[in-house]
């Protein structure tokens, strides 16, 4: 039995993949799990020097080829996060070091501007806050997204946004001015309309109504925005897909997506362990279901395969999809990125010692 840590969705910390050994647990009489965690565990931040921060891919099923992560780790504690195997990198675990031990790039705006200021730079759309969330807990002290988001600005560059937080309206500022030029959209992620399942499920993120709130008050500002149903999770949340989508509709999100529930690499035992936790009974149900759509495996990873599944669950779910989203009138075509717009940052406002003429020769 895993004791759950007030706040936090993981309830252990299990070897990341890349370790040399793995630990396996038994009873021996001499340790107390029910005293592992007696007391609340805090956040501890990791300085993460980065030499680039816009990372670039070439993934066919996702609509953009470049991307910023400002932190790596999320405190949000979402049970189902994709992103939890990318701290193995780091050597850490997917399970509560994830959501506690978090590195932050305390450089990235002076980098994204060299980046941008580069003379083979080619501006197309950034994505922002794609593996963990720009704006958790920790941004409200360390501004490293505002600071982010303020270079773009600057620079007139796209960017698009997926966050589940309230925190992104401390920025509307900005988001309002860039809207204005169509530099900037927000799709705010939705999993669950059910408070309670929430609160166990993403422990630290916003509640479902502040976030339609929070979607309200962008489209309010002329921010184009979106609702991401995602994760879609058979047996425990797929019920709610055209509840949530009404509920963003009414909230102004003019656009709409959904993505299955992704169990890459430890997520798997980790949301499985989750699943027993927090709703006894119900993990044997989802897992056959995830079964069924992806051809016998609980995960399949092959692109244009691991966003929606496969099989005639699948195609049911995306039936449903289409036909609530047509008849409350998703899907509008949202104002194109206007790429044209775009200025470097000047070489003498960067803080390097590379000079005009250095520049030139690359």
């Amino acid at each position: 039995m895993k004791v759950t840590q007030k706040g936090r969705g993981a309830a252990d910390n299990p070897d990341n993949r890349y370790t040399r050994w793995q630990r396996e647990a038994a009873e021996d009489g001499w340790w107390n799990e029910a005293e592992e965690f007696t007391s609340s565990l805090t956040t501890e931040l990791i300085i993460d020097t980065a030499k680039s921060v816009i990372s670039y891919n070439h993934s066919p099923d996702i609509p953009f080829d470049r991307s910023i992560n400002p932190y790596r780790g999320c405190e949000h504690g979402c049970s189902y996060c994709f992103a939890r195997p990318s701290h193995a990198y780091l050597g850490l675990s997917p399970g509560l070091d994830f959501e506690t031990k978090l590195a932050y790039k305390p450089d990235a705006v002076e980098v994204l501007r060299r980046e941008l200021a580069h003379p083979k730079y080619a501006c197309k759309p950034i994505a922002l806050g794609i593996n963990t969330d720009g704006w958790q807990p920790v941004e409200r002290r360390l501004r490293l997204t505002r600071g982010i988001l303020e270079t773009l600005a600057a620079c007139r560059h796209p960017v698009s946004i997926v966050t589940k937080s309230a925190l992104i309206l401390r920025d509307l500022d900005i988001l309002a001015e860039m809207a204005k030029q169509h530099l900037v959209r927000v799709a705010m992620s939705i999993t669950t309309l059910n408070a309670d399942l929430a609160r166990r499920m993403e422990p630290r993120a916003a509640s479902s109504q502040r976030r339609l709130s929070v979607l309200e008050a962008l489209s309010a500002a002329g921010i184009p925005t979106a609702v991401l149903v995602a994760p879609l999770i058979p047996a425990l949340t797929d019920h709610e897909l055209e509840d949530i989508l009404h509920a963003a509709f009414d909230a102004g999100a003019r656009t709409a997506g959904y993505v299955l529930l992704r169990l890459p690499c430890e997520v798997k035992p980790l949301f499985r362990n989750w699943l027993e936790r927090e709703e006894p009974g119900r993990a044997e149900h989802v897992f056959s279901l995830l079964r069924q759509m992806h051809g016998g495996k609980e995960y399949d990873s092959r692109f244009g395969h691991r966003h929606r599944g496969d099989g005639p669950l699948a195609e049911m779910i995306q039936q449903r999809f289409k036909i609530a989203t047509r008849r409350l009138g998703f899907n509008q075509p949202l104002p194109a990125f206007d790429c044209t717009l775009f200025q470097p940052p000047s070489v003498e406002t960067l803080n390097v010692t590379i000079d005009a003429a250095q520049l030139s020769l690359f």
